[in-house]
């Protein structure tokens, strides 16, 4: 599978020449078969906008999963070109909270935008999701529950039947225990979604050192995901979602510290093969 990375930041999108080499999108995620182009997407950030251009006009013929409806996680999909197509079919599926298009019409629609999800040109459907495991776009994904604030959040396994990425793009382990490194518990759900995992996608926004005073916000720490990693028998793991105030040079210092050959700090607009 081929990993591709158009929208590695967190909360709200980061302009400007200081954020360029990581990059300022908010997340988005591709994975397609090896040199084919991807049809599953995983959340729908400003990162979207740079997924559009590798179509070049053409439609988007695929699906996308909400790992939840936070603004960062959704805001690219208005702007979405090839969904907003005539020609475009989407499967787009979030975690069940209510009728869906309903629910997501809350941040999209008058007066804070000028259309609702049923504005979109194309077909669009529109799924509450259960936990569960199903199989979209050719591939097996396995869906669960994980703490996030701020509404019901879901992390994702997805695997072609001979590799797999897990995917916890938000993730507040602690508030159910502080864990053995005093981030959170490696609790059940992260290890059955990590587990063997050729890749692990997670939050990292906060550093330790930030962690204690931002910890209500939801987020994790670079150490808890490498410790996930390890907990879980993950090969390699992505340090993801980073903090919209972290700029290039202290991403550098933070890549500095962590990356390794399992390690890696996420770059806007590079691909990955696992």
């Amino acid at each position: 599978m081929d990993v591709h990375l158009f929208g590695v930041r967190g909360s709200r999108p980061a302009p400007g020449p200081e954020f360029a080499a990581f990059g300022g999108h908010t997340s988005c995620v591709a994975i397609g078969r090896d040199g084919e182009t991807p049809g599953l997407l995983l959340d729908a950030g400003s990162g979207l906008v740079r997924f559009a251009a590798l179509l070049d006009r053409l439609p988007f013929r695929g699906t996308i999963l909400l790992g939840h409806l936070h603004w960062d996680h959704t805001h690219g999909l208005p702007f979405f070109s090839p969904g907003d197509h005539p020609d475009a079919e989407v499967d787009l599926f979030m975690p069940a909270q209510g009728e869906p298009a309903e629910v997501l019409a809350r941040a999209m629609s008058p007066p804070h935008f000028p259309i609702g999800p049923d504005g979109l040109r194309g077909s669009w459907t529109f799924h509450a999701l259960e936990p569960g495991t199903f199989e979209v776009e050719g591939l097996g994904i396995t869906a669960l529950e994980i703490p996030h604030k701020g509404g019901r959040t879901y992390g994702y396994r997805v695997s072609d039947g001979t590799r797999a990425v897990a995917y916890l793009s938000d993730h507040n382990p602690s508030v159910l225990g502080s864990g053995p490194g005093g981030f959170g518990p490696y609790h059940e759900a992260a290890l059955r979604l990590a587990d063997g995992v050729d890749l692990l996608i997670h939050d990292a926004q906060y550093t330790a050192e930030e962690y204690e005073v931002l910890r209500h916000n939801g987020h994790s720490t670079p150490d808890y995901a490498v410790g996930l990693a390890e907990a879980s028998g993950a090969r390699r793991v992505l340090l993801f979602h980073h903090d919209p105030q972290r700029r290039d040079t202290e991403l550098a210092r933070l890549a500095e510290e962590f990356e390794s050959d399992t390690v890696t700090v996420a770059r806007e607009g590079s691909t990955l093969r696992v």
